[in-house]
Formats: structure tokens, C-alpha cells, sequence
């Protein structure tokens, strides 16, 4: 089917959806190897450097000789493999730059650092968008907008964000799905943790003690970075003992009426609520609390995050891979693009501050090799609130494109005529794509068959008076970027 649409004069604009490991990568790499078969270039845009650096290993090995176009050792009817980002030196960046402008390299892949006005093609025909959700419209039509004409698109991801449900749904992107996932993979089982439970989150740590134990390795994630100066904050666990003490209190009837407070008073619990809110767990702060936690004393441990030099990250992650990390305390840098099949365990701490989709991105960096692999969702949300239920969503299914639809009711569609990728929005405001699946179906149908019939809608005066009373130019560039 990629094949059929790359060959045709109209541009191709799909959607690739699959399981984390499903093997997006290698059908996106056959499109690719398509449009350098006709003379073009393609460009595969991922979110983060790790995540460009991996495919770049992945499909440098895949091909082999193919990726040597033109140097020693290389086949002749092969091609060239560059990567930008905003961490090689001058001269790598430069070098390759070089390859992209004049042809040389048939597959450029980099991160937003190939979204800079430098950037130059000779002939882009192929767009590839990885990780499509962590991309905005406006970003994801820098890179199209570098090619001489329309180039084709493909855009990847393992959970679609509601606003590409919706263009999917209302027919302007069409879709291809990997439904199975490569033999071998293990299960992998989420559990919602109360932070507020002292057993259950002791529990947790027993947990992972237990896994390296057997010889695996663990995740711990969290939401940021810290630097161990915040003073006037409690840590993440100092204000889960703090909900802790406030619901025991509740429980014996000490509740505070505001009534009863002056001002001073109620000034004073308002910002220690607001303190309470306000502290998030950090990776600074949970590899220090990791350290004093009996079961774990001596394992291995290292902590990465973005602020560190890539060099450094790389030199971390590849001694996780190499077996000679014991657990790993992360911010999201880990979210896509790393592949260590025995990594069994992941904890993720503040777990409510995460959305759907990244939960799901998440977990997909366990259960790659043949182990049965857990997931703890750690929060301090309260139970039936919409961000217990979106955690609660999460543990009970691995499948993405049901986490999708559980994040389209609760996030909304966005507007499919504009940038707004989430929300209720005024584009189509009669319309919900759950309650009306139905009616949407026959709607796309019907459209397609007039169009089909009559492309210049000459035979429909009074639809294209309304299309072009309510539909402007710039709505209409928005459905055509997708």
C-alpha cells in the first residue's frame, strides 16, 4: 500500500500506528529506501536526540553496505545515512548538512535541529515524523515546507493523540496499523500505588530488589530533574507523609473549619497546600532516598537526565545496556529510543503528572525481552478523581489505541481546522467523534463520492458557497498539514 501512494502524483499523508517494538521502523525504512530508489531524500524527524541516535545505529546496521553510498566498502547502488542534532560539534553538523544539500545522503535523520533555517535539501520527497505526538503542527510543516514540492508523509506512533483521532476519523489521514507484536515479548502487568501506603510503596522497593536479584534491571522515572537547592520544598515523599497524616487526620474528624481561622491562619494553610501541590519528585532527590532504603543498599545505581552532557548520557546508557547499572532514575529522556530487553521493572513516581500517552511510551521501555515485566504508577491522586481514573485507565490495558480513545474523551479532540491539538475546540463543535462515529462514517463516504464525481464541486454551488464561507484558507492548510 506505501508503495502504491509513494508511486502516485498526489502526496501520500498516513499514519503508522503500532505497539512500542511492533516494527514501525522497518516499514518506515522500506519507504524510505522507495523514494531513494526514484532519485529523492527522505527525512525521519524524531523528538530527542537518543531516540535519532538509535534509529540512526538501527538503520545504519539494517542496511549495511547500502548506508555507504559512494565511500570505500560501500555498494554501488546504496546510499548515504546522515544525522543532525544540537549536540554534534561544528564539523559533524557541518559535514552532514553538506550530504543533505547535495544529495549525497538519501536518508537524513535528526532531531528539531533539522527544523533550523540552514537546513537544505536536494530533493525532499519523504517526510517520516516519529513520535508524531511530541511534535506541533507548525513543526511537523517546518520540515515539509523545505521540500520543492509537496513531499509525502508518514507520521508514527504508538498512541495518537486525540486531534490525530479526529483528522484519522473525519478521513484526512489515512491510516496503517501493526497490530502484532514481534515474537518474544513478554507481558507486562501496571499497578496503581497509593504514594500515601507506606507497605505498598515498601512493597515496591522489595520489588525491585527481588528483580535485580534475578539478574534484571529497573527503571525509576521521574517527572524532574531537581538540583537539591529547593529548600523551602518538600521532597516528593516528605509530602506524601504530609497526605498521609492530613488523611488520618480526616479520618478522626480533625477537619479544619475555615470559619473558625483568622487571617493569618488561613494564609498560612493555604500556602502550605499550595507547597504541597507544588513539589514534584525529582530524580536528585529519589536517587538520594534510594540510597537509605535498606533492601537496596548496594545496588548499582546512576541518575540521567538532560542536563548532563550528551556525551555523558550516552556513556550511562550504554552501561545500563551492558548490564552495569542496577537501576536507572530517569526523567522522561528515556521515553523513546532506548531498548534494553532486561529491563523488567519500572517505577514511575508522581505518576498523575504524566499524561496518557507518555505513561504508555513509558512502559514500553519494559517488556522487550522474554521477562514478565511490571509497572508501578506511583501518584498521590485521590481515588475517583479524573487523574485516578486516567492512571486506572493506564494499568488496565498495554493496548495504545484504547489508552487513545480513553485520552479523546478525557482531553477532548482539539480542532482539526487549526493548531489546537487538544481541547474542546469550536471547529466542529456538533459533532463528538465517539457519539457519532456513525454519522462521521457515511459523511466521509459521501464526500469522497462527490468529490470523486465532481473535484471542482461545479455541480454543488451551494456546498462550495458554504465551503468557502466557513472554511478559509487558512482552516483548510491546517486539514491539508494534518
Amino acid at each position: 500500500m506505501l508503495a502504491e501512494e509513494l508511486a502516485r502524483d498526489r502526496p501520500m499523508h498516513r499514519l503508522l500506528q503500532g505497539e512500542v517494538g511492533s516494527g514501525k521502523t522497518v516499514v518506515a525504512l522500506r519507504a524510505m529506501l522507495h523514494v531513494v530508489d526514484s532519485g529523492g531524500q527522505a527525512a525521519l524527524l524524531a523528538p530527542t536526540e537518543v531516540l535519532a541516535q538509535q534509529h540512526y545505529r538501527t538503520i545504519t546496521a539494517m542496511l549495511g553496505d547500502l548506508a555507504m553510498g559512494g565511500m570505500l566498502g560501500g555498494n554501488d547502488i546504496g546510499t548515504r545515512v546522515a544525522l543532525v542534532t544540537g549536540s554534534q560539534s561544528a564539523a559533524d553538523k557541518r559535514r552532514n548538512l553538506a550530504l543533505a544539500t547535495s544529495g549525497e545522503a538519501g536518508i537524513v535523520i535528526g532531531t528539531h535541529a533539522l527544523l533550523q533555517d540552514k537546513v537544505a535539501f536536494a530533493d525532499l520527497a519523504l517526510v517520516v515524523v516519529d513520535e508524531q505526538h511530541r511534535f506541533g503542527v507548525e513543526q511537523r510543516d517546518v520540515l515539509r515546507g523545505k521540500a520543492a514540492r509537496v513531499p509525502h508523509t508518514l507520521v508514527m506512533t504508538a498512541t495518537p493523540i486525540p486531534r490525530t483521532v479526529a483528522i484519522t476519523a473525519f478521513g484526512d489521514l489515512d491510516t496503517s496499523t501493526l497490530s502484532q507484536l514481534p515474537s518474544g515479548r513478554a507481558e507486562i502487568k501496571t499497578f496503581v500505588v497509593p504514594a500515601t501506603r507506606p507497605t505498598w510503596v515498601q512493597r515496591v522497593w522489595e520489588r525491585m530488589a527481588e528483580e535485580v536479584a534475578a539478574g534484571r534491571q529497573v527503571y525509576v522515572v521521574c517527572p524532574r530533574v531537581g538540583d537539591g537547592s529547593s529548600g523551602d520544598d518538600l521532597t516528593y515523599w516528605e509530602r506524601a507523609q504530609a497526605k498521609q497524616q492530613a488523611e488520618e487526620a480526616r479520618a478522626r474528624g480533625d477537619q479544619v473549619n475555615p470559619d473558625d481561622e483568622d487571617e493569618k491562619a488561613t494564609a498560612a494553610r493555604l500556602a502550605e497546600e499550595a507547597r504541597l501541590r507544588r513539589a514534584a519528585a525529582s530524580v536528585v532527590d529519589t536517587d538520594a532516598m534510594l540510597a537509605e532504603v535498606p533492601v537496596l543498599k548496594g545496588l548499582r545505581r546512576a541518575v540521567l537526565h538532560g542536563r548532563l552532557p550528551a556525551e555523558e548520557r550516552e556513556r550511562i546508557m550504554t552501561s545500563f545496556a551492558a548490564g552495569e547499572i542496577d537501576i536507572l532514575v530517569a526523567t522522561t529522556v528515556i521515553e523513546v529510543g532506548v531498548d534494553v530487553p532486561n529491563a523488567s521493572l519500572m517505577v514511575v513516581l508522581d505518576a498523575d503528572r504524566f499524561g496518557i500517552s507518555q505513561l504508555h511510551q513509558l512502559r514500553g521501555r519494559i517488556g522487550r525481552g522474554e521477562h514478565p515485566s511490571s509497572c508501578f504508577l506511583v501518584c498521590l491522586a485521590d481515588e475517583g478523581t479524573p487523574t485516578r481514573d486516567r492512571l486506572e485507565a493506564v494499568a488496565a490495558t498495554t493496548d495504545g489505541f484504547e489508552l487513545a480513545e480513553v485520552d479523546l474523551d478525557q482531553r477532548g479532540e482539539g480542532d482539526v481546522l487549526g493548531a489546537l491539538q487538544s481541547g474542546r475546540s469550536g471547529g466542529l463543535a456538533l459533532l463528538r467523534l465517539r457519539e457519532d462515529s456513525d454519522l462521521i462514517e457515511l459523511a466521509r463516504e459521501d464526500a469522497r463520492g462527490l468529490v470523486d464525481a465532481d473535484p471542482t464541486l461545479e455541480g454543488s454551488p451551494e456546498l462550495l458557497r458554504y465551503l468557502r464561507t466557513y472554511v478559509d484558507d487558512q482552516q483548510a492548510d491546517f486539514v491539508e498539514r494534518g
